[in-house]
């Protein structure tokens, strides 16, 4: 079941990601771009060019509906990388809607750097309760933000509102199994500050009563340990000048975490994937 856990989830994602540990490490380990999980062509490969693959292959699914006259609706958008993808690629407007200012300043610098600001509108607002209006958006767009979601049926629901006829939801999730103990994940999903995640077919159940079909999942697990892998690798790699920028505590635990991560998904506990589909 989702997480049900009130504005406490919302404070929790919202104070993860100002952190400023958190935040260090997006940017140095991360590239602190595309701060998702990447899909990888080589063992080695940076994270930062896997993170941007996912990106373009998501773009994929809705690429015919991309245009300079489309609206576009990214959930959760972090430092924004997606964001400017489309806009540079397709030239179409995008509103960033994200929790956290801190990465938002960060979003709107770049956007300034690159030319963007004047296709790229940040906002920050839950996206538990988005601030338009019903059917305005042509692509609602998520990567890993669902995950955060203090009610993941609720954040569906607003997603779908904010869709006209016709558009398209795309998003990435980290789930777990269907037959994964959330007992035993609770150390893992620990550093997300939530109790717990979606499953698969939370999303498949819940998005044909919203009116969206078809639903479509392309299962990419695998990719999931490969990513960890890679970060733990950069992690271990960097050890040393990581320790000079952020907290000697946070390194540790982010070890730990990150070697938590790898053994679950190598296990099969943890699922991710895109989902796509449309409203009816």
């Amino acid at each position: 079941m989702p997480y049900q856990g009130g504005s406490r989830g919302e404070d929790a994602a919202r104070d993860y990601y100002e952190t400023s540990d958190v935040d260090t490490f997006y940017a140095y380990v991360w590239g602190g771009e595309d701060i998702h999980t990447g899909i990888y062509e080589h063992a080695g490969e940076a994270v930062a060019d896997a993170s941007r693959r996912t990106v373009e292959r998501v773009a994929d699914k809705v690429a015919d509906l991309l245009t300079p006259q489309a609206r576009v609706l990214d959930m959760g958008s972090g430092y924004g990388g997606p964001a400017r993808y489309l806009a540079a690629t397709f030239g179409c407007p995008v509103t960033a809607l994200n929790i956290s200012e801190t990465q938002n300043r960060h979003h709107r610098t770049v956007n300034v750097e690159r030319g963007l600001d004047g296709l790229i509108d940040v906002v920050t607002e839950s996206f538990q309760d988005i601030p338009f209006e019903d059917g305005r958006f042509d692509v609602v767009w998520s990567q890993e933000a669902f995950c955060h979601s203090p009610d993941r049926a609720r954040t569906l629901a607003e997603a779908v509102r904010a869709l006209k006829p016709g558009g398209a939801l795309a998003f990435t999730d980290v789930m777990t199994d269907e037959s994964a103990s959330a007992q035993a994940l609770r150390p893992v999903v620990s550093r997300l500050k939530v109790d717990g995640l979606a499953t698969p077919d939370f999303y498949r159940r819940s998005l044909p009563g919203l009116g969206m079909s078809p639903v479509e999942f392309d299962d990419l697990s695998d990719e999931l340990g490969n990513h960890y892998v890679r970060l733990m690798e950069e992690t271990h790699q960097r050890e040393q000048e990581l320790r000079t920028v952020i907290s000697s505590d946070y390194v540790d635990t982010l070890l730990n975490s990150l070697s938590l991560w790898v053994d679950a998904a190598q296990r099969g506990q943890l699922r991710w994937g895109i989902f796509h589909c449309r409203r009816l």
